[in-house]
């Protein structure tokens, strides 16, 4: 009998001692669980382009999963999935020399032009968050014109419904990657 209470004291004693390590080590294993990679690079073009680096982050979490050699179904490459014309576009803004494609697997050059993208449509949509993850997902051209149907906007100003399920979804991942990386990073 006593062997038996000792056994589930110790048991318990062991749950507890667990737990505690859990909650002590929390941030540190989630930070496992929602790493940034390529910080040093986030937080230099962030900066450059007045972006919150999470938001930055939550992006190329869901866009690539931090993998410079990701290419999607339509040809968008590298770690903030950039499409071929749009930088092309943004490395004439950019006046990165020599632009071609290969170049959207260069970290550096891959998340220099997403962030500079970003902020072209945070200027665009006036810091609205769901238009700009919105826009990077499904382009400017689809946003603008959702929120010229009053179908998808009321006011023109507020997207009330994202049409396109793939766009509904992304922005629902990158929203709460965003809170989360806040939570978990914050100083």
């Amino acid at each position: 009998m006593h062997s038996s209470n000792n056994r589930k004291k110790i048991i318990c004693i062991v749950v507890v001692v667990i737990c505690l390590l859990i909650i002590l080590n929390s941030r540190r294993i989630l930070k496992a669980i929602y790493p940034i990679h390529y910080y040093d690079l986030i937080i230099e073009y962030s900066e450059k382009n007045n972006l919150d680096p999470y938001l930055v982050a939550s992006i190329m979490r869901n866009e690539s999963g931090f993998d410079t050699d990701a290419v999607s179904v339509k040809g968008a490459s590298g770690l903030m999935q950039i499409m071929p014309l749009t930088g092309k576009w943004a490395a004439e803004r950019l006046k990165i020399s020599n632009f071609n494609e290969e170049m959207l697997f260069d970290p550096r050059i891959n998340i220099r032009i997403g962030t500079w993208y970003l902020n072209f449509l945070n200027n665009k949509f006036n810091g609205d968050l769901k238009l700009i993850i919105s826009a990077y997902n499904a382009g400017n051209g689809n946003v603008r014109s959702w929120l010229a149907n009053p179908e998808y906007s009321l006011d023109g100003v507020a997207l009330n419904i994202i049409p396109f399920p793939e766009t509904k979804t992304y922005y629902k991942r990158v929203s709460r990657d965003y809170k989360i990386y806040k939570i978990i990073y914050r100083e």
